[in-house]
């Protein structure tokens, strides 16, 4: 198992890095067009050249502690993360939401299904009851 080690390394490498430059935008790719990338990691992706080239110089690099510049969000900042049901905001969107506006649509629709399930309900106790009285005869 353990000699298979490196080649499953190599392997894991090479599709992260082709899948990472597929996923990339054009615009954020440096040097080369996306394409030949592309080409470069398929070609030399058993000898590693393709993948780490790809990796090193290929894309363009994200600044700031576990992308912090991607998103846009800095720590000075003070944004600070709240739990759904402590942010009076979503619990606000929650009672004035298409739920709350249409309740007279969905207790239509509960009544239909009970009175549906009553019918076949009833339509299977003549069922039975007839099926008694036949045995019966």
């Amino acid at each position: 198992m353990l000699r298979y080690l490196p080649f499953l390394l190599v392997l894991a490498l090479w599709i992260y890095a082709f899948i990472d430059c597929l996923n990339t935008p054009e615009e954020e790719v440096r040097g080369l067009p996306k394409v030949v990338w592309v080409i470069i990691i398929l070609l030399f992706g058993e000898v590693l050249v393709g993948p780490v080239a790809w990796l090193v110089a290929g894309r363009t690099r994200r600044g700031g502690p576990a992308g912090a510049a991607a998103t846009g969000w800095r720590r000075d900042q003070g944004a600070s993360y709240v739990a759904p049901d402590d942010n009076p905001e979503f619990l606000d969107s929650l009672r004035t939401g298409k739920a709350a506006e249409r309740p007279d649509g969905d207790e239509a629709l509960l009544k239909d299904w009970e009175a549906d399930l009553q019918r076949r309900e009833e339509e299977l106790r003549r069922r039975e009851q007839q099926s008694k009285s036949d045995d019966e005869s």
